[in-house]
C-alpha cells in the first residue's frame, strides 16, 4: 500500500428499493458520488481517470436486492468508523443503507478473493405446485452432477451446476413460496440463482432474488 493511506475502513450495506434497477458499475459510482458528497478522505487511484481507491466483494446482478453487501475503502485520513458511516449515509443516495463500518487491516487479502459462498431466498412470483418443486429440490440435492452450459461473450461454455450448490430449502412459511440456496462465491466456482431455478424449471424472470449473506473466508 502506499504511504499515503492511513485507514482501510470495509462497509456493510443493503440495496433495496429503487436500486434494484441499477447495476455493477451504476451502483459503484453511486457509492463514489456520495463519498465525494459525504467529503469522506477517500484515497484515489493513480493515472488519468483518478477514482476512490474502493473494492467490492462481488457482483450483485440487475434485478436482485440485497442486505449484505460488502465493499473497502482506502481514506487519506483516519475516521472513527461510526462517524464515517452517520456522515456517509447523511449523503447517501435511496436505496442504499450502510448499516456497518468497520476498520480492516491494511495486510487482509483484497475483498474479492476472500468470498466463499452466499446466501439467497428467491420468492417465486407465480402459482407453484410445491410438492413438485420439492422433488426437483431434493432430485437435484441428491444428484452427483447437472450439466448446463453459460454464456461467455458469444459463446456458450458447459459447467457442472451441482458442485456450486451447497443447500437449498423449500419455504412455505411466508405469504410467497420462497426457495433458499447457498450456492458457491469463489473465482471460477460461482454458483447463480437464475441457473438454479432454471435448473428447478422455474422462470428467473418470475422470481424476486434477494442476497441476505456473503460469507467470507475465515483470517
Amino acid at each position: 500500500m502506499q504511504a499515503n493511506y492511513e485507514q482501510r475502513l470495509r462497509l456493510t450495506f443493503r440495496k433495496f428499493g429503487p436500486t434494484r434497477y441499477i447495476g455493477h458499475l451504476d451502483l459503484a459510482r453511486t457509492l463514489e458520488r456520495s463519498l465525494n458528497r459525504a467529503q469522506i478522505p477517500m484515497a484515489y487511484t493513480q493515472g488519468f481517470n483518478r477514482r476512490p481507491r474502493m473494492q467490492m466483494a462481488t457482483a450483485l446482478p440487475l434485478g436482485y436486492t440485497s442486505e449484505h453487501e460488502l465493499a473497502d475503502i482506502w481514506l487519506t485520513e483516519k475516521m472513527e468508523p461510526e462517524a464515517a458511516r452517520q456522515q456517509l449515509m447523511a449523503k447517501m443516495a435511496p436505496g442504499i443503507d450502510i448499516y456497518g463500518m468497520e476498520e480492516v487491516p491494511f495486510a487482509e487479502p483484497a475483498l474479492q478473493t476472500q468470498t466463499v459462498s452466499s446466501h439467497y431466498v428467491a420468492a417465486i412470483l407465480e402459482p407453484v405446485e410445491t410438492a413438485v418443486l420439492q422433488t426437483h429440490i431434493d432430485a437435484l440435492l441428491a444428484s452427483d452432477s447437472h450439466a448446463r452450459d453459460r454464456a461467455t461473450g458469444k459463446k456458450r461454455k458447459p459447467y457442472d451446476l451441482r458442485p456450486l450448490i451447497l443447500d437449498l430449502a423449500l419455504d412455505e412459511s411466508g405469504d410467497a413460496v420462497q426457495i433458499k440456496m447457498h450456492l458457491t462465491l469463489e473465482p471460477s466456482m460461482t454458483g447463480r440463482p437464475d441457473e438454479v431455478l432454471l435448473a428447478l424449471e422455474l422462470d428467473p424472470l418470475a422470481a424476486r432474488i434477494h442476497r441476505t449473506m456473503i460469507v467470507l473466508a475465515e483470517a
